[in-house]
C-alpha cells in the first residue's frame, strides 16, 4: 500500500468531527487502517510502507483526545457502550418492560394454543391493522365482490375469490381463537369456585366448632343454675330445721292434755290440722320453663334440601314428633310404645320417657317442657330439664370422677342407650279427664288445650293440674245450627270418605282465649274460650282436618281431601289454597315456608317469598342411589330447620 492509500485512510477520517472513533465512520476508517497494517505486514516484510503506517498510526494515538477515549473505552463495559447509544424514550420504554429473573422463574405453564397477541387480534379486531382493514370493507365490501359483474374465466375474479375466502379464514381463525379464550375463563372461573367452596367448608366446620363450645356453655350453665337453686333449697331446709330447734322445749305439765286443750282439739277443722307449707320442708315439683341464651344458625348457612342429620329412631311408625330449636331436644313417639328424647346437636337419645300405657299420639315440646296426649286417654306434663343425661359430655349432679365417654365414640359404630333411669325425675304431673285416646292437644303459656275421640275438648289448669273446661264439639255443631236457623254448621258427612283412622279432633291451637279446632267432618271452628262458644266456622274442606296453624291474620289448615287453604281470620274467607296428589298429614309453617307431608317420601315446600313449590327429603336423595325410603307422616319447621318422622321408624333433619 502507497502513501496515497494512508493518506486517504486518513484523510477519510479527519472530517469525522470530535475525533471520535465510536461513530460509524472513525471505526470503519479504524478497521482501513489495521487491514492496511495487516497486508503489509504479510506481503511486503521490510518494505518502507509499514514504517509509514505505523508512523501514521504512532501520529494518531499520540493525540490525547485519542487517548483520553481510548482509556474510557477500556473501562466502559459492553452494555455501558450499548445503552450509551439509546435515546430517552427508548430508555424509558425499556425500563417499564423490564422483568427481573425472580418474576421470569416459575413461570406456569399455559396449555392455551394461542398466543397473546393472537388473543388481542381476536378481541379487538378493530384496533389492529387487519381489522381495520376489514371493517372498512366488511359486508359492504362483500357485496361489491358479489355484485360485480366479471367474467368467471378471468384473473381478477379468480384473484376476488382468493381474496374473499382469506378473509373468511380469517375470521374463522379469530372465531376459534375467542371460543379457546372462553374456554379457558371458564375453567379459570371453575378453579376459583372450587377454591372458594373449599374456603367456605373450612369457614362451616368453624361456625360448628363455635356453635359446639356455645352449646356446652349453656349445657355448663344451666347445670351451675341446677346447682345453685339446690343449694338454695339445702340452706333453706337447713334454716328452718334450725329455727325449728330453737323453740323451748315442753315440760311434762305442758305434755298433760286438759279438758280444755280436748275441747279445742274437736272444734278445730281438719283442714287446719295439716301442717303448714312453712313446717314442712317437702319439695314438690314446679313447673318452670327455660329458654336458650343464645340461637343456632349453622342450618341458615346450608343448601336447601341439604341433609344434615338421619336418625334410626323407633323400629315403628312414627306417631307424633316435635322440637324447641334448631340443633336443640327433639322428642319422638312411635307405634311401639315409646318416647325418645334426642339431642339434636350430637344425634344422641337422651333418655325415654315412662308412664303411659299405650302409644302417644300427640306431643308438643315448649322450651323445656313437655306434653303428651296418649291413646290411654291421659296427658302427662315433663321437665325435659331434669334429664340426668347429657350427650354433650356432662352430667347433672354426678359425681366428677365418673366418666362414661358416651359423647366421644365413633359415628359410624352402633348408636349407644342411654343410661337407666335417666329422665326418672322429669314427670310433673297427669292430667285425666277424657274418656278416649287423646288426639290433638296445644300449650300456649300456662294454657294447656287437648282434643280426644270422646268428641270433647278440654282446658286444663296447669297450676292445679285439673281440668277447668270442657267443650262438646257436637254440642257446639248443634246450637250453631238451632242459632243461624241453617245447617252451615251443623256436624255433616264430608263428600270424600275417611279412611278408618281419622281422627275426631284432627287439630287445634290455642291462643290466650282463642282456639281453633279442625275436626273430622271438614270444619275448622274458632272458639272463645270465655264463653265456650264458636263463634265462626270456616267450610271449605271435603275431608277431615288433619293440621292447622295460625298467626296474627292467616290460618293455615291441610286436609285429607288432598288440599292445603289459607284462611284470612278477619273476614273468615280462603286466601289461598294448594292442592296435591295424595292426602295431607301434617303442615307446619314458619316466616318463610310452608312444609307438608302429602303421604309421599318427600316433604312438599312452597316457599312464600319466592312462591314456588319444591320438594325436600330422602325421596330425592336415595332415589338416586337406587334405595325407596318410608312415606314421610309428620314434619316440623323451625326458622328453616326441618324435622321429619317416616313410617319406618326414621327421623330425617333437613335445612329448608
Amino acid at each position: 500500500m502507497d502513501d496515497s492509500d494512508v493518506h486517504d485512510a486518513l484523510h477519510d477520517e479527519a472530517p469525522v468531527g470530535e475525533d471520535s472513533v465510536l461513530i460509524p465512520r472513525g471505526l470503519e476508517a479504524f478497521t482501513r487502517k489495521v487491514t492496511t497494517t495487516a497486508s503489509h505486514l504479510a506481503g511486503h516484510v521490510g518494505d518502507s510502507h509499514y514504517h509509514n503506517a505505523m508512523g501514521q498510526m504512532q501520529k494518531q494515538l499520540a493525540r490525547p483526545s485519542m487517548q483520553r477515549k481510548m482509556f474510557s473505552m477500556a473501562r466502559t463495559s459492553p452494555t455501558d457502550l450499548v445503552r450509551s447509544k439509546f435515546s430517552t424514550s427508548e430508555i424509558q420504554s425499556r425500563a417499564l418492560s423490564y422483568l427481573s429473573d425472580d418474576m421470569l422463574q416459575n413461570i406456569p405453564e399455559d396449555e392455551n394454543a394461542y398466543s397473546l397477541f393472537q388473543g388481542f387480534q381476536a378481541s379487538f379486531p378493530e384496533l389492529t391493522d387487519e381489522g381495520k382493514r376489514h371493517r372498512r370493507r366488511g359486508s359492504r365490501g362483500r357485496r361489491m365482490i358479489e355484485d360485480t359483474p366479471t367474467a368467471a374465466n378471468t384473473p381478477q375474479h379468480l384473484h376476488k375469490l382468493k381474496k374473499g375466502k382469506s378473509m373468511l379464514m380469517h375470521e374463522l381463525e379469530m372465531l376459534g381463537i375467542r371460543k379457546n379464550m372462553a374456554s379457558s375463563e371458564i375453567r379459570e372461573i371453575d378453579i376459583k369456585i372450587a377454591n372458594l367452596t373449599g374456603m367456605r367448608r373450612i369457614i362451616l366446620d368453624r361456625l360448628a366448632g363455635l356453635e359446639q363450645e356455645e352449646v356446652l356453655l349453656e349445657h355448663d350453665l344451666v347445670d351451675m343454675e341446677g346447682r345453685i337453686e339446690e343449694t338454695q333449697e339445702l340452706v333453706a331446709e337447713a334454716e328452718s330445721i334450725a329455727a325449728a330447734s330453737a323453740t323451748p322445749t315442753r315440760t311434762d305439765e305442758d305434755d298433760l292434755v286438759t279438758d280444755q286443750d280436748v275441747d279445742e282439739f274437736m272444734s278445730k277443722s281438719i283442714y287446719e290440722k295439716i301442717p303448714s307449707a312453712n313446717s314442712t320442708p317437702a319439695r314438690q315439683k314446679r313447673h318452670k320453663t327455660s329458654r336458650r341464651k343464645a340461637m343456632p344458625v349453622l342450618h341458615e348457612e346450608f343448601d336447601p334440601g341439604f341433609n344434615i342429620r338421619e336418625i334410626k329412631a323407633h323400629a315403628d311408625q312414627i306417631t307424633a314428633l316435635d322440637f324447641d330449636t334448631p340443633f336443640g331436644t327433639m322428642v319422638s313417639a312411635s307405634l311401639d310404645d315409646t318416647v325418645k328424647v334426642w339431642d339434636l346437636n350430637a344425634g344422641r337419645c337422651i333418655g325415654s320417657l315412662e308412664g303411659h300405657t299405650a302409644s302417644v299420639r300427640a306431643l308438643q315440646v315448649e322450651e323445656n317442657i313437655l306434653v303428651t296426649g296418649s291413646a290411654d286417654a291421659t296427658v302427662r306434663l315433663w321437665d325435659l330439664s331434669k334429664a340426668h343425661y347429657d350427650p354433650q359430655g356432662s352430667r347433672f349432679g354426678r359425681d366428677d370422677e365418673e366418666d362414661d365417654g358416651m359423647a366421644f365414640e365413633n359415628p359410624d359404630d352402633q348408636p349407644v342407650d342411654p343410661p337407666e333411669g335417666s329422665m326418672a325425675d322429669c314427670p310433673l304431673f297427669v292430667l285425666q279427664s277424657h274418656v278416649d285416646e287423646i288426639t290433638a292437644l296445644h300449650l300456649r303459656g300456662d294454657t294447656l288445650v287437648s282434643g280426644s275421640s270422646d268428641k270433647t275438648l278440654r282446658q286444663w289448669d296447669l297450676t292445679k293440674g285439673r281440668c277447668i273446661q270442657t267443650l262438646d264439639v257436637m254440642w257446639a255443631a248443634a246450637q250453631a245450627s238451632a242459632s243461624l236457623g241453617s245447617g252451615e254448621s251443623t256436624w255433616r258427612q264430608t263428600s270424600r270418605q275417611a279412611p278408618g283412622t281419622a281422627d275426631f279432633v284432627g287439630a287445634l291451637q290455642v291462643f290466650e282465649s282463642a282456639l281453633a279446632c279442625g275436626t273430622a267432618d271438614g270444619m275448622v271452628r274458632l272458639w272463645d274460650l270465655r264463653s265456650g262458644q264458636v263463634h265462626r266456622s270456616l267450610v271449605g274442606h271435603t275431608g277431615p282436618v288433619t293440621c292447622l296453624q295460625f298467626d296474627d291474620v292467616h290460618i293455615v289448615t291441610g286436609s285429607l281431601d288432598r288440599s292445603i287453604r289459607i284462611w284470612d281470620l278477619r273476614t273468615g274467607s280462603i286466601f289461598d289454597a294448594y292442592a296435591y296428589d295424595n292426602p295431607i298429614t301434617s303442615m307446619m309453617f314458619d316466616s318463610r315456608r310452608i312444609v307438608s307431608a302429602a303421604c309421599e317420601d318427600v316433604v312438599k315446600v312452597y316457599d312464600k317469598m319466592e312462591s314456588r313449590q319444591w320438594d325436600c327429603g330422602a325421596g330425592i336423595t336415595e332415589t338416586e342411589d337406587g334405595r325407596t325410603p318410608a312415606i314421610v307422616d309428620h314434619v316440623r319447621i323451625k326458622d328453616g330447620y326441618m324435622v321429619e318422622g317416616r313410617r319406618d321408624g326414621l327421623i330425617g333433619v333437613w335445612a329448608c
